[in-house]
């Protein structure tokens, strides 16, 4: 009869072992959700909804815009009345990012003391006005000097959208989210191809040049109703100043801290976060969670997913910033008038926003990433194989689409996928700036590819075989991220041999020990 008993035990041990790999803080105790529950969860999210992504897509708005406006006043005439070289224009592009790639560290660690509700309008309001300054410029080394303070002061602000995103919302309910707020960049290159094409017309008009009244009008052109009294627009600033001020009041530090939520709501939405492995550790009010260097350090020496991660980051780094500086170029050089150029960059963003928000509903709902990430990839990849192998306008524009929404799609799909599989706080903070970082280090490289117009082979190429390496790199993540997760399984059914369910305090499975362990607790199951 003993060796029947033990086989019945080793198989409720095995069945205990398979049900509690379920990612939840509560493991098999869990009590089920309520509809009671459910209703006040999906109040409380839709306050959430409402206010926090109109405000951050508004400051991702806001700093896509003054970063890659550039390009359109390069078609309206900035390198002729700067008397810049090709050259002097990628240096241009790239000394932003030295700074912005140094600063997005320290500001996400930054966050959590001092609230993203100070650092994110701080940024904001500073970088706001330093844009405004561009439109002042008369000289090459003014240019440097605007674009170096411009990327120094943006560098923090999308990493800490992205980990606000983290913190306020469910890791299966934050790509669609995301999508809302980074597909305006999509809306962006669309509404500054509209925009430019308005205000090249304006070209010596009050003695400035066409190029500068896209630099002094792009923050304002949401009301459009100022373009009647441009004799004042060199007092610029005033709109992105006022919305940073606004946004003190506006932007919560974390969930529960967020004013229109009720106290039902706010306790019902925290533990649902705590419950799902999401937002920060601390967010129940239960477990404070202490900054430490060795909880930074541990990314870059104990967490492989991070630095792999970073491969196709970066290759995206490239192939995206490219087409947001370039984009007008590169239908310049089909032949087009200014004019018509600003206005053809336009559908090519439209159809990418369309398809991005589309896409990350349908992978949040299947729980999945990487299967789409390597699709927008391939899509991507598709669009500058055309563009290699034709010759004909109607074809190379047709390349733009597909370029377009496979790369711009892709970005919040990685990003997002890489904030899912890391926690707690500082480490995932930590993770989140490191993988912008290795983004921008490729908008450094896309800045000098794009030479020997019309066709720029070269740069084609490149994007062609980049797009290609992270199709490998996203669906090489998903086979490694299923091996983590099988070998977690195995880790479980040990522990639970050796050590049974360990609930207690100090036990291997106490909510102090994951919230302590994140992602490296055996409970947490990799998104895939």
């Amino acid at each position: 009869m003993a060796p029947s008993s033990e086989s019945g035990r080793s198989r409720t041990l095995n069945k205990e072992a398979s049900s509690d790999i379920i990612p939840s803080l509560c493991g098999d105790d869990s009590e089920q959700v309520l509809p009671t529950n459910m209703k006040i969860l999906r109040r409380a999210t839709f306050k959430i909804d409402f206010f926090l992504i109109p405000i951050l897509g508004m400051f991702f708005l806001l700093s896509f815009m003054d970063r890659s406006n550039i390009g359109n006043a390069r078609v309206a005439g900035l390198t002729k009345s700067l008397h810049m070289t090709n050259n002097q224009f990628s240096t241009a592009l790239t000394i932003t990012y030295v700074p912005y790639v140094l600063m997005e560290i320290p500001m996400n660690l930054l966050m959590k003391r001092l609230g993203a509700n100070v650092t994110l309008p701080i940024m904001v309001i500073l970088w706001g006005i330093v844009c405004t300054c561009q439109g002042a410029m008369h000289s090459y080394h003014s240019l440097l000097v605007c674009r170096f303070f411009l990327g120094a002061l943006e560098g923090g602000l999308f990493p800490g959208i992205v980990l606000l995103f983290s913190t306020f919302y469910k890791r299966h309910a934050m790509q669609v989210r995301l999508a809302m707020m980074f597909s305006v960049t999509s809306l962006a290159g669309a509404f500054s191809g509209l925009l430019a094409f308005g205000i090249q017309h304006l070209n010596g008009k009050h003695g400035i040049a066409g190029w500068q009244w896209i630099f002094i009008i792009v923050r304002r052109s949401l009301h459009l109703l100022y373009l009647r009294i441009l004799d004042r627009f060199t007092q610029e600033g005033a709109f992105t100043s006022a919305f940073g001020l606004a946004a003190f009041y506006f932007v919560p530090a974390s969930p529960r801290s967020f004013r229109l939520l009720t106290e039902e709501e706010r306790d019902a939405y925290c533990r649902d976060l705590a419950d799902d492995w999401s937002g920060d550790a601390d967010t129940d009010g239960k477990y404070a969670e202490v900054f430490s260097w060795s909880e930074v350090a541990s990314v870059f020496t104990d967490a492989p997913h991070v630095l792999l991660m970073a491969i196709p980051l970066f290759l995206n780094g490239v192939t995206f910033y490219g087409l947001a500086y370039f984009t007008p170029t590169i239908v310049s050089a089909l032949g087009y008038s200014p004019s018509r150029t600003q206005l053809l960059t336009v559908p090519p963003y439209a159809c990418s926003f369309v398809f991005s928000i589309t896409s990350s509903y349908f992978c949040d709902k299947y729980k999945s990433r990487g299967l789409m990430a390597t699709f927008c990839a391939l899509l991507g990849a598709a669009g500058y194989a055309i563009f290699l192998a034709s010759d004909k306008k109607g074809n190379d524009y047709g390349a733009l689409f597909l370029q377009t929404v496979g790369i711009y799609t892709f970005a919040p799909c990685l990003i997002t996928w890489q904030a899912n599989n890391v926690q707690p706080h500082y480490r995932r903070a930590t993770a989140v700036a490191f993988g912008m970082a290795t983004v921008n280090v490729g908008g450094i490289v896309s800045a000098w590819l794009f030479t020997g117009a019309p066709r720029f082979h070269n740069a084609t190429c490149i994007n062609l075989a980049f797009s290609l390496g992270m199709a490998v790199a996203t669906a090489s993540l998903i086979f490694y991220f299923r091996a983590r997760n099988v070998a977690k399984r195995k880790e479980i059914q040990f522990l639970l041999q050796m050590d049974g369910r360990g609930t207690g305090d100090g036990g291997w499975d106490s909510p102090e020990e994951r919230k302590r362990l994140g992602d490296r607790h055996p409970r947490f199951e990799f998104t895939m």
